[in-house]
């Protein structure tokens, strides 16, 4: 996934996060004034194409904010391979943020340390509701049947990015729908040094991402309905190599994708090395790499056979950026009026139109700006396709073990080792085993 750049949060354990106190916060305010704290700090995660253009999106809209409130908001933009280590030191020193953005797969973990403002009915309708949002973005907000640890900020959705020209010299017509069909397009493009389709082995988060949806098409899930690791079903054991035999079987990965790490499949895809990558909300990184936008197409991203649906025809991990408060901040109200905000229709239009993201808010998705057919097949798969990874405090410790495993399987089938249903189910195993017991 472009933004979501969760390679942090597989390295750190379940042991840490557990061990995050409910005593994070900002540290705005005077100690035993009764002055109201005019000033927030918010630590922004970097959506943009480096820190500085997320600085230049962000400071006028926090300007417009400050000249309606009088609240200065102080903005650090927080590069992904710091975020979460920043988080829990922050919740164990309470030396952090009023505001901060989290990536939307480590809600239910920081919910479990306790210090995040858990956004009940009060706390939503004092932002304009709950029902202002996107179903599927709420999911992925916290553990069921808990009142949510942040609030949805950006949406993002996995398709399938196919390179034009690449398809047209192939006498392609249209894209693959399906996985049996995506294997026998890539052969077809797997020819004079190019590949049909890119992906990233080392990378741990994008490596859960995409078998965790096969394991939705193959009826499995990574954990049981009360929580525990189920690593090695059935259903699991063929997602995994039905992903890794994209590479090992039907030869449509590059060996060396196996090492690749964050973002060197789409550097191979804008390089028209690869023709095909499943990814989340690319275009603008594909503009930061010189592709013309009528370079490249978008389509759902494949199933076992039909059209993208619930259930089993899942074919994308809801993606996205959640806000969240500290809370025991100093400015609570302070901090509750710039979520709401930042979750306002209005700055929802223009926050994610800059981002090149789907806004979560229900209304703001009616605007113009997110009709454009790339768009409208994210917004479609949020809508209708896309499920929330598992909402379990053990998260971040899932995409580790399970994310290496596959990982380990990738660099099997790069050395020409086989991939059996029995190899995938030993690694499959050896992870469950790093799980902790329920």
């Amino acid at each position: 996934m472009r933004r979501i750049r969760a390679a942090a949060v597989g390295a750190v354990t379940l042991s840490l996060v557990l061990t995050a106190a409910a005593c994070g916060g900002g540290s705005t305010g005077t100690e035993g004034s009764n002055e109201r704290p005019k000033t927030l700090t918010y630590w922004a995660s970097n959506q943009g194409a480096n820190l500085e253009v997320d600085k230049k999106i962000l400071q006028p809209e926090l300007d417009k904010f400050e000249k309606e409130t009088g609240i200065e908001v102080k903005l650090e933009v927080v590069p992904w391979s710091d975020l979460l280590n920043r988080i829990l030191t922050a919740t164990t020193s309470g030396q952090g943020p009023d505001v901060l953005n989290i990536g939307n797969t480590w809600s239910a973990s920081l919910q479990a340390g306790g210090a995040l403002l858990p956004w009940d009915e009060k706390n939503f309708e004092a932002i304009g509701g709950r029902d202002r949002f996107v179903e599927s973005a709420l999911g992925s907000t916290g553990a069921q049947g808990q009142d949510p640890a942040a609030v949805p900020l950006y949406s993002m959705a996995y398709a399938l990015y196919y390179n034009k020209k690449m398809f047209a010299d192939a006498g392609i017509e249209k894209p693959p729908a399906t996985w049996e069909e995506l294997a026998e397009t890539g052969k077809r493009l797997s020819r004079d040094g190019t590949w049909g389709l890119g992906a990233e082995g080392s990378n741990l988060s994008n490596n859960i991402h995409q078998v965790f949806v096969l394991a939705k098409q193959h009826g499995a899930d990574f954990f049981t309905a009360d929580g525990r690791a189920d690593f090695t079903s059935d259903g699991a054991v063929a997602a995994v190599k039905q992903y890794v035999d994209l590479m090992a079987k039907d030869k449509i990965i590059a060996p060396g994708n196996a090492e690749y790490a964050q973002n060197q499949s789409l550097s191979d895809f804008a390089k028209d090395k690869t023709a095909m990558v499943l990814w989340q909300t690319a275009s603008a990184t594909f503009a930061a790499q010189g592709m013309d936008e009528d370079e490249w197409g978008v389509a759902p991203a494949p199933v076992q056979s039909g059209k993208p649906g619930p259930g089993k025809a899942t074919n994308s991990m809801v993606a996205g950026i959640n806000m969240a408060v500290f809370k025991n901040t100093k400015n609570i109200d302070g901090a509750k009026k710039f979520v709401k905000f930042m979750t306002s229709d209005e700055e929802q239009v223009i926050l994610n139109k800059a981002y090149g993201s789907i806004p979560p808010v229900k209304a703001a998705q009616q605007d113009p700006a997110f009709s454009a057919p790339a768009l409208t097949v994210l917004r479609d798969t949020l809508a209708d396709s896309a499920t929330a990874l598992p909402q379990v405090p053990e998260e971040s410790q899932f995409e580790t073990v399970v994310g290496t495993a596959v990982k380990e399987l990738f660099a099997d089938a790069a050395a020409g080792r086989a991939v059996t249903t029995e190899s995938v189910r030993a690694k499959l195993e050896k992870a469950q085993q790093q799980m902790p017991e329920k």
